[in-house]
This record gives structure tokens, C-alpha cells and sequence, in this order.
């Protein structure tokens, strides 16, 4: 079994040039890792959202948002592009796709980054490890599935920062 390797950072996101081992040992207070989240956008203004494997350690089945932490030597963006490719099987560069925000978490910097995608749901390569199934969904059924506890609750900060940077995001594609 494969046990990722993780850059510490500093609270500015600069590598200590030291790393850990994902689950072994914890991060002391001022040290990071890296995690991104990437929010898939459809060119109508549609979500495509993932519910997590059931055989996940954390947060088993819920319908929470594509992403991982990333592994030692990568940036945000390539692990983006990476954790998009694994979990969806869609491959992404650079064209639309756009980081949102980052957020200081506990012991984690995350990194949001949006794309635009306009692919059928059904026709995308899960990887069953990570991910159950997917379906895209509009903003307003998102909105009515985070109040209902339906998807992961990432907290206020983030979904009113999310909706604001994607409103932006889709604004400069219009």
C-alpha cells in the first residue's frame, strides 16, 4: 500500500523543505500540507459533485467536493489536475481553469479551483476507491443539499467565499 508523502509548509505556504507521512504523526501548530478542492462548473452553471466511496476512512459516502491533499513535490495546481484526473478521469491544463481561493484550515492550507467541464456524468472513469458515483446538479439543488446535511458542510466561510469567487470565475468566461 502506497502512504503519500506530504511537504510541511509554513502559514504562508512555503515548503520547510521537511515532509511527513499522510496518518503518521502530527502536524505541529504553524505547520501545513496542501489540499485542494476543485469545483467542476458546467458552461450552463450546473455542479458536478461526487459521493465519496463508502469504504473511505473519512467522511464515507457523503457528497462532498473532488479533491485531495497533495503529495511532497507538488504545487496546488498539479495536484488539482492530478485529483481531478484520478477521481473523474478528466484531463485538464490550464485553460479554464482558474484558482478560487485558499483557505487556512487546522493544519492545512486549502487551495479551491474551479473548471469549467461540460461532459455527461455517466460517461466519466471513476476511480471506485474515492468515488461512488457523481451527477451535476444546479446551484440551488447544492444550496438545498448543504442545508439538509446532504453534502459535507465545509462551514459558512467557505461556501459564501465559494459562491462569491465562482460567481466571479463564470463572470469572466461570460
Amino acid at each position: 500500500m502506497f502512504v503519500e508523502k506530504w511537504d510541511i509548509l509554513d502559514s504562508y505556504g512555503h515548503k520547510t523543505g521537511r515532509t511527513t507521512l499522510r496518518g503518521q504523526g502530527h502536524l505541529k501548530p504553524g505547520e501545513y500540507h496542501l489540499v485542494v478542492h476543485i469545483w467542476v462548473i458546467s458552461s450552463s452553471g450546473k455542479f458536478l459533485i461526487q459521493r465519496r466511496a463508502d469504504s473511505k476512512k473519512l467522511m464515507p459516502g457523503e457528497w462532498a467536493a473532488t479533491g485531495g491533499a497533495a503529495i511532497a513535490g507538488e504545487d496546488s495546481f498539479t495536484a488539482a489536475k492530478r485529483e481531478l484526473f484520478e477521481e473523474l478521469g478528466i484531463s485538464a491544463d490550464n485553460m479554464d481553469f482558474m484558482k478560487l481561493c485558499r483557505f487556512k484550515r487546522r493544519n492545512s492550507l486549502l487551495d479551491v479551483w474551479a473548471i469549467t467541464f461540460d461532459g455527461e456524468a455517466e460517461d466519466l472513469k471513476l476511480q471506485p476507491s474515492e468515488v461512488a458515483e457523481v451527477k451535476w446538479v444546479s446551484p440551488d439543488e447544492l444550496y438545498e443539499m448543504i442545508n439538509s446535511g446532504d453534502y459535507h458542510n465545509y462551514g459558512n466561510e467557505y461556501f459564501d467565499t465559494l459562491f462569491e469567487e465562482i460567481d466571479n470565475y463564470r463572470g469572466a468566461f461570460v
